[in-house]
């Protein structure tokens, strides 16, 4: 069976992802803030669908998972963010950066699921790489100046 600590590290780190892409949701500006505003949306929703499963995951185990803030600002790899006005690139490098770091998380915690045979979270945590490793390409695709755009 996965280890029930790092299954609630990710849990406590979807928590903190949740409220810090909220912040970015509300508070990027710039020249893309439409664009930034809606993607930021579509990745707190999925974040908190995944909160959601990775809990509901701990107590199919007979495990307590955190649910206060206290406790995912504890655990939580992530780092909080302050309230404050984002420009564009600089929201899509922060969450570039802590969606590559919950990207090597969930494939840590896949391989540890596939080494117990622990067939549930393995599956799970496929789909979280599966998302992660397309969304990382929206982002550095974003940012990423072709020959059409300096025409």
């Amino acid at each position: 069976m996965t280890n029930a600590k790092l299954l609630n590290t990710y849990l406590a780190n979807l928590a903190l992802w949740n409220v810090k892409l909220h912040n970015l949701h509300w508070n990027v500006k710039g020249p893309f803030f439409a664009a930034i505003h809606n993607y930021t949306e579509k990745l707190y929703d999925a974040a908190f669908e995944a909160y959601d499963e990775v809990a509901e995951v701990l107590k199919m185990r007979g495990e307590m998972p955190l649910s206060t803030m206290r406790d995912y600002l504890e655990v939580a790899t992530l780092k909080e963010t302050e309230a404050r006005v984002y420009g564009c690139l600089e929201v899509n490098a922060m969450v570039e950066a802590d969606m590559q770091l919950m990207l090597d998380m969930a494939k840590d915690i896949r391989n540890q699921a596939a080494e117990a045979d622990d067939f549930q979270v393995q599956a799970l945590f496929e789909g979280f790489i599966t998302t992660f490793t397309k969304e990382l390409w929206f982002l550095r695709s974003m940012k990423t100046e072709t020959a059409c755009c300096n025409a």
